[in-house]
């Protein structure tokens, strides 16, 4: 059973950091995408940050671009997102999962990790 566990989120001020993990199990994931999106209360879960299967590529909107970094480890089957210079608009609940075609996944969504910036 696939499963996929976000940790690491919590209060930060902004201008912080944090790291984000998302740990694996179930399915092959050196072969997989990954991507981490984030969902504001009340608003629609947008992608985020995306690397592909083998590392070499990495991709982020333009809202994190500069601020957040994605990697990933495949001996540990883990996704990480490590989040600088924290905005208060940064503040949603984290995802992980494998990116699929039209903006869909492949995995049912864990139940992420809570980030709130709050000064």
């Amino acid at each position: 059973q696939v499963q996929l566990v976000e940790s690491g989120g919590g209060l930060v001020q902004p201008g912080g950091s944090l790291r984000l993990s998302c740990a694996a199990s179930g399915f092959t994931f050196h072969t997989y995408s990954m991507s981490w999106y984030r969902q504001a209360t009340g608003k629609e879960r947008e992608e985020v940050a995306a690397i592909t299967a083998a590392g070499d590529t990495t991709n982020y909107s333009d809202s994190v671009k500069g601020r957040f970094t994605i990697s990933r480890d495949d001996a540990e089957n883990t996704v990480y997102l490590q989040m600088n210079s924290l905005k208060v608009e940064d503040t949603a609940v984290y995802y992980c999962n494998a990116p699929f075609i039209g903006g869909r996944v492949y995995f049912q969504w864990g139940q992420g990790t809570q980030v709130t910036v709050s000064s």
